[in-house]
């Protein structure tokens, strides 16, 4: 039997490659001579370069940037040929900072700026941008900031690149912005379709979990919706439609207006990267998984990328998870769920013992796709 073991990362738990290690392990126990093909996925977020690392032969790039408090950090981003691998996460990161000082109304993207910037200094033609995880909702005047872009309020006070400044923006001045940046071509991949502001933008659907509390939040929807404004009356794309413009507090958007990027579909790009499609057309079952199995995971996370290419090949999938939601996996197809919480003492437990959980639901597969009919 062919088993292509393929989930994301369980946040703050284990990397994808680990989900894949531990899964093999337990189905190793009850047989060797399983054929498996490990495929440590992710979808544009958190944990991608670790992913494309592991499939590709990348070179790093270590720098010393801003993390989101303007505090300096080491952040890392990788090159290969003429394309730069870059993770948001890396420099303005949620995991960056403490739970005490997380706060989008003072955060910023500048850091992630300034790893674009060197790599458009270095001559690189292309660039990736993976923009989960970030402790942001700056519409990514942080980013803009950083190649050079100035926002001043009314008063012709020149704004700090924050979340809590987007409201105060009046004026945008592009005259000092790197003279190359317009011939590199920057893709960015997210892995949700928010728009930027609204009750479907950003700020409502992520900025509570930045550290923002409800006044903040909605202070916060009405700065982006302010930013959006000034591009436009600046001749700058309306941004405010688009599919995934509210990724990373707004990162999405911005990076269209500001960098002209296109919004890619990053679990779309990681199968291709990968060729999932093939291993998946020449398997007998497919395992995958993530640490969440909710109503996000329709929309574009690494288990609905794998549903639908088994649904394409007539493929069985299995799905492991730390936590399910209920009907989520009726939707997409999936054949059997395991889930950690239903084996787990507490959330503590869970998190802290997942890859021995992962190795008995491992040998729980097996069991299961070995029994009598």
């Amino acid at each position: 039997m062919k088993i292509v073991i393929a989930p994301d990362k369980f946040k703050d738990s284990l990397s994808a490659i680990e989900v894949c290690e531990n899964l093999m392990k337990g189905l190793a126990k009850m047989d060797s001579n399983i054929d498996f093909i490990l495929c440590p996925m992710a979808d544009g977020g958190e944990g991608s370069l670790e992913t494309l690392n592991y499939h590709l032969d990348l070179k790093p790039v270590e720098l010393i940037v801003n993390d989101p408090l303007f505090r300096p950090v080491t952040s890392t981003y990788f090159i290969s040929n003429s394309t730069a691998y870059i993770e948001m996460s890396s420099a303005s990161g949620l995991t960056l900072l403490k739970e005490s000082e997380r706060n989008p109304m003072l955060t910023s993207s500048i850091g992630t700026g300034e790893l674009i910037r060197d790599a458009i200094n270095k001559g690189l033609k292309k660039i990736n941008l993976f923009i989960g995880g970030s402790a942001t909702n700056d519409g990514a005047i942080g980013i803009a900031s950083a190649l050079g872009f100035r926002f001043y309020d009314s008063f012709g006070n020149l704004l700090s690149p924050v979340g809590g400044n987007l409201n105060k923006i009046e004026n945008i001045d592009s005259s000092k912005v790197i003279k190359n940046i317009n011939d590199v071509d920057i893709k960015v991949f997210c892995d949700v379709d928010n728009i930027m502001f609204g009750e479907d933008g950003a700020a409502f659907t992520y900025a509570s979990q930045k550290g923002a509390n409800f006044s903040q939040v909605k202070y916060l929807d009405k700065g982006l919706k302010n930013l959006v404004s000034k591009l436009s009356k600046n001749d700058y794309e309306n941004i405010a439609d688009i599919p995934g413009s509210g990724a990373a507090g707004g990162v999405g958007g911005g990076a269209i207006a500001f960098l002209n990027a296109k919004l890619v579909s990053g679990i779309d790009k990681i199968i291709e990267v990968v060729q999932l499609e093939k291993l998946i057309n020449n398997c007998d079952l497919i395992i995958t998984g993530e640490g969440k199995l909710d109503f996000q995971t329709e929309k574009g996370k690494v288990i609905s990328g794998i549903c639908r290419l088994a649904k394409k090949y007539k493929k069985s999938v299995i799905a492991v998870c730390g936590y399910e939601e209920k009907n989520i996996s009726k939707k997409l197809g999936i054949k059997k769920v395991y889930s950690i919480q239903d084996r787990s003492s507490t959330f503590s437990d869970s998190v802290n013992n997942a890859g021995e959980y992962l190795i008995q639901i491992g040998s729980e597969i097996f069991r299961y796709i070995n029994k009598k009919p």
